[in-house]
């Protein structure tokens, strides 16, 4: 699959954490163009009642090409390409934004 873009939505395996399965489930890509060709992403969720701090909302999650209200989860992976099943959609400059922030408080930078 070619290379996805900075903050678009894709849905990806997730790995259970004892390797035995995986689960079709989407995340954003955060990673700048790189030569790298694993994906940093970090996870979304519609389970949107106990964010913690600099998890969100996504304020247009219909936008993105989401079917449900959905939340940035604090979280960032490193998979390969292969598991990304589809691109689904593109985050709204301002949830853009909103991310890119939560990612510099996550991180501390």
């Amino acid at each position: 699959m070619p290379s996805s873009s900075r903050h678009e939505i894709v849905l990806v395996h997730y790995p259970f954490t004892d390797l035995t399965a995986t689960k079709v489930r989407p995340a954003v890509v955060v990673h700048a163009p790189h030569v790298h060709v694993d994906y940093l992403i970090v996870p979304l969720t519609s389970q949107t009642g106990s964010l913690t701090q600099g998890e969100f909302v996504l304020s247009d999650w219909a936008g993105a090409g989401l079917n449900v209200p959905t939340a940035v989860k604090r979280g960032i992976f490193t998979i390969h390409p292969r598991l990304v099943v589809k691109r689904v959609g593109k985050l709204s400059r301002s949830d853009g934004d909103v991310l890119d922030a939560s990612l510099r408080e996550w991180l501390g930078l």
